[in-house]
């Protein structure tokens, strides 16, 4: 946990880049890794990793992931994994030991489907959206806390989707987070094409207009450049603006942060909330540690293994309305759903 907070306060915050209502804050640390790990997609693509159902019924919480390499692979928080029964995505950080098969956590993002389309799993260009992946990260930390799993409330993830899927315009046939992505590819790979890593670059602060925060720090430049562009897509579906309506055919956007960067003064008070926090320290479900924060109107967690911090992430917190800096927050469908049906009983 030591480990973790000394991460958090040698990280240095850049200038930033602005997009469409997303602002991108680069970070840089003098901090220096000796982990010698594959990412997943280049273990896929090399025949050395394969993700398949724990059997041939499923299990929609459950992945199987066997590492024939000769050194681990890392699977990232919220990378979605595409194929077998339906799509999934990893509900926290993971570092899976060589030459072992390993259970994982997920959540399934494709409710309608719970069929073979293929015998495994590949892995898209996409992460969980931010929002989403931010009110399932906190219910992974409850289950983690109160029973030692690693589980998401699997209702909440398809009502975000669902949710999100027709605020932007995105129907699948099969509630299919794809969707989304995939209905708005021009636009997010615009917001991708944008922010280019600086140099020596390790992670980010992400911000949607200039209240909605999140983080992503990595232990090397390697890792932070084969991540940022699936980042920027995640953070660009919620910058994508409040509201998103078809006419004539045609996506008309209305984005009322769109050209006003977040502050850096913001960015700042954001990784002092993290640093600030309480600590919690957990076996991790593959090699390391799994530390959970909890912190004034923010939540955040880390994979730390061989005492460097593989994977340091934080959001405003989705389980509070409204912060007492008038910072909007990420409330669930049921949350909105029943805050309406109150109002109209």
């Amino acid at each position: 946990m030591d480990q973790v907070k000394a991460a958090i306060s040698g990280l240095r915050i850049g200038e930033p880049t602005c997009h469409g209502g997303l602002t991108v804050f680069p970070i840089t640390t003098k901090r220096r890794s000796s982990l010698d790990y594959l990412l997943l997609a280049d273990g896929l693509k090399k025949g050395l990793v394969s993700v398949r159902e724990v059997s041939e019924g499923g299990s929609v919480p459950h992945l199987a992931v066997e590492n024939r390499a000769d050194r681990p692979v890392l699977i990232v928080d919220g990378e979605e994994l595409v194929g077998a029964k339906q799509n999934r995505v990893a509900n926290l950080t993971l570092l899976i030991a060589a030459g072992k098969t390993t259970i994982i956590p997920v959540s399934c993002v494709e409710a309608g489907r719970w069929s073979y389309d293929r015998p495994d799993f590949g892995v898209s260009d996409r992460v969980h959206y931010a929002s989403g992946r931010a009110a399932r990260y906190r219910s992974v930390q409850e289950s983690m806390r109160t029973t030692g799993t690693r589980r998401s409330d699997q209702g909440q993830v398809w009502d975000s989707i669902g949710e999100m899927s027709a605020a932007r315009s995105a129907a699948s046939p099969t509630g299919a987070m794809s969707a989304i992505f995939d209905r708005h590819r021009k636009t997010l790979d615009d917001y991708a094409r944008d922010v280019a890593p600086v140099r020596g670059q390790v992670g980010a602060i992400f911000a949607v207009g200039t209240r909605r925060w999140g983080l992503d720090v990595f232990d090397r430049p390697e890792t932070l450049a084969a991540f940022l562009p699936k980042l920027v897509r995640s953070y660009g579906v919620d910058a994508l603006g409040s509201s998103l309506a078809a006419a004539g055919g045609r996506v008309r956007e209305r984005d009322p942060y769109a050209g006003k960067p977040a502050p850096l003064s913001g960015a700042h008070r954001f990784l002092e909330r993290l640093r600030e926090g309480s600590f919690e320290d957990y076996p991790a479900v593959g090699l390391g540690r799994d530390v959970a924060i909890m912190a004034d109107r923010a939540i955040g967690g880390a994979l730390v293994a061989d005492d460097v911090t593989v994977h340091l992430t934080g959001f405003s917190d989705p389980g509070s309305r409204r912060d007492r800096d008038d910072e909007r927050v990420y409330a669930t469908y049921r949350q909105r759903r029943d805050a309406l049906r109150r109002r109209h009983s």
